[in-house]
């Protein structure tokens, strides 16, 4: 039996040849990728103090603003014993309903082969077989709105984290207040400048250091709560009913304040896959959420005593002698948790490319490349620049706390319906999941119409990333389907092609040719006919590669390429990746010598076509403003010989004028 995998020679496959087509595909006898354990396979305590660092990082720092913003700002409920409980139950409501049952119990459960997020949820959909207009098409394009959503809390998640953290030195020492804003352009700039490095190395010291944090925090609220032991009342969800009740508009727009305790929610569900959902429910029922809730009622109890504490809670619950330490550790664990979800901007980033939303860009693997450690120099800089811009421009994380809130409880509401829709893929009981989704539809609902308050004080930030990127997005995918009608016009139906050289043949050299063609169908790429045309020979062998990006998030080495031979030395192949993994032509293309295609790396010449768009008005096609997106997008993004792992030396590039 043969053995191939990408590097890997220990998983046993088998060649199958299709009866219909004549095709062959190598099918995997093991089960095993690559030689990883499947995703969640580690449920060991070190997984679950590795999830602390990763996955809890950002819920993990919302007491440090949270309850704080709750009361204040004009319009704010009083800080009296009724509503503080009444805010305290709606604050250990939404850590209960919104992570624990509907995250932990319900969404997690929603896996693409062990991944999770939402691009993941996008993929389960099957968008590609779908057309415009079907409910899965708008599905679709919902959930890639509510991936642009997250670009937006990639940005403020960092600055209102560091901000917040560094604003514990004006209760340390007031005189130092002026050192708050340049202290975090410092903590930011120097975050954003290690990133090239890879957050493998430092990344084992996060888990760790999150621990300690989740420590300090149920302390610190254990003492609080020493001085007040009644708040343990705001379990009761009679105190949220009667805050409304006295409240009304203004107890409906706190809950805008309440979601800044479960923003961190989303990355439970993104980090699925570093993790699995066994640790990642250890960890949040075991520490973290004991943590969050004695820290929050710990605040509550403070505040109880000392109104006058508004302004800092969770710094004043400390003794004196800690404030110092505290500023440290706080901001060591704003740092953690803006490193987990720049990671995570960069692997939603790497995604949307492979699955075609976005340009190619320069991907740099810090670490192992099945370990999805990955740098984007162009987002991680863009990201440097929008934080920046945010903590100067608000200069507060009371001012930034306007901003947060409104794109994360928007694409919470995008979840629960990707969740849903995809249900009866988990065979879940139809009228169990539409009535699940319901409850917590109602809930992320209401959290987003509070949101929505805040649209004029800062909110439209998220909304105008997410709408610029989309814009991006959907101009790239329309522009990249127009370039391919473009292209197949010139193209030549493979049996045209296979008869003219058995015809009239051209001069053969020696060597293989790698054509990449966007399509596996029965055309032959304009690249190699205007090679053809231009140098009148063509080589012994030509394989017309297709790279396909599957629905799922991995494709085993032994499922990489299934090919079909043409005749005449012409090999049509395709090679298969799922949307997170790396593509890598040379290494696919050694899997051929296990069934009679041996190909030399020495003998290969790789052709492909650098298209030079030329937007017209009176040409149909696109608005003309698009055009000119998507050609100035095509004209910035990455090589295609970067991209794919081609030798540069061995690289034909073929030059096509296209009129759009």
């Amino acid at each position: 039996m043969p053995y191939a995998s990408d590097g890997n020679p220990d998983i046993p496959c088998i060649w199958q040849r299709n009866s219909n087509d004549g095709s062959i595909t190598m099918t995997q006898a093991a089960a095993a990728r690559n030689g990883a354990a499947e995703p969640g396979a580690a449920t060991e305590p070190g997984a679950l103090v590795a999830a602390l660092g990763v996955v809890f990082g950002d819920i993990g720092t919302s007491p440090l603003y949270a309850l704080r913003e709750s009361f204040g700002g004009a319009g704010a409920p009083a800080l009296n014993p009724a509503d503080l409980l009444g805010v305290l139950s709606l604050v250990l409501w939404a850590l209960i309903l919104v992570i624990s049952i509907k995250y932990l119990l319900f969404v997690l459960r929603a896996d693409n082969q062990g991944e999770g997020g939402i691009i993941a949820l996008v993929a389960l959909l099957n968008p590609w077989r779908c057309r415009p207009g079907e409910p899965r098409h708008v599905l679709m394009l919902m959930g890639l709105f509510g991936a642009c959503l997250l670009y937006g809390d990639g940005t403020i998640t960092p600055a209102i984290s560091v901000l917040s953290a560094v604003e514990g030195l004006q209760v340390v020492a007031p005189s130092l207040d002026a050192f708050v804003l340049p202290v975090t352009v410092i903590i930011l700039v120097a975050l954003f400048a290690v990133q090239k490095r890879g957050s493998g190395n430092i990344g084992r010291l996060f888990g760790p250091v999150m621990l300690l944090w989740f420590l300090v925090l149920a302390l610190l609220g254990l003492r609080g709560v020493l001085m007040e032991p009644g708040v343990f009342a705001a379990f009761n969800p009679a105190y949220a009913i009667g805050f409304f009740a006295a409240n009304g508009i203004t107890g409906f727009l706190t809950l805008g304040a309440v979601f800044l305790v479960v923003t961190g929610g989303e990355a439970l569900y993104a980090d699925l896959g570093h993790f699995g959902i066994a640790p990642i429910r250890r960890a949040w029922f075991l520490i973290v959420f004991p943590a969050l809730v004695l820290n929050y009622l710990g605040q509550a109890a403070l505040l109880m005593h000392r109104p006058e504490a508004i302004d800092a809670p969770f710094f004043h619950l400390a003794p004196g002698w800690a404030g110092a330490p505290l500023v440290v550790l706080a901001t060591l664990a704003t740092v953690i948790a803006s490193q987990a979800v720049i990671s995570g901007t960069f692997s939603l980033t790497r995604q949307a490319i492979q699955l075609g939303q976005l340009p190619r860009m320069r991907v740099v693997f810090t670490q192992s490349e099945e370990a999805g450690q990955v740098y984007l120099p162009l987002v991680n800089w863009l990201l440097l620049a929008a934080c920046l811009a945010l903590v100067v421009g608000f200069g507060s994380s009371d001012a930034l706390a306007s901003a947060y809130g409104v794109a994360v409880s928007l694409d919470m509401v995008v979840t629960t319906l990707l969740a849903v829709a995809v249900a009866r893929r988990f065979h879940w009981r139809p009228q169990v999941a539409l009535l699940a989704g319901a409850v917590f539809l109602l809930i992320d609902s209401a959290f987003l119409g509070a949101n929505l308050a805040k649209i004029p004080d800062g909110g439209w930030y998220a909304l105008m990333i997410a709408g610029l990127i989309f814009v991006i997005m959907s101009s790239w995918r329309a522009g990249r389907a127009l370039l391919a009608t473009r292209i197949g016009q010139r193209a030549m139906r493979q049996d045209e092609f296979l008869k003219q050289i058995n015809d009239d043949p051209p001069y053969r050299v020696p060597g293989t040719a790698v054509v990449l063609t966007g399509h596996y169908d029965q055309c032959v790429p304009a690249a190699l006919l205007h090679h053809m045309a231009r140098t009148h020979v063509l080589h012994e062998r030509v394989i017309l590669l297709t790279v396909a990006t599957e629905d799922r998030p991995h494709v085993p080495a032994a499922e990489r390429l299934d090919f079909e031979k043409l005749g005449q030395g012409v090999v049509r192949m395709r090679a298969h990746y799922g949307f997170s993994q790396p593509p890598n032509i040379p290494l696919a293309l050694k899997l051929g010598e296990h069934v009679g295609i041996p190909i030399d790396p020495d003998a290969i010449t790789y052709i492909i076509a650098r298209e030079t768009l030329i937007p017209k008005r009176d040409v149909p096609g696109l608005p003309y403003w698009q055009e000119v997106l998507f050609s100035w997008l095509a004209r910035n993004a990455g090589l295609a010989t970067a991209y794919y792992r081609l030798p540069e030396e061995r690289v034909l590039e073929i030059g096509l004028q296209v009129a759009l």
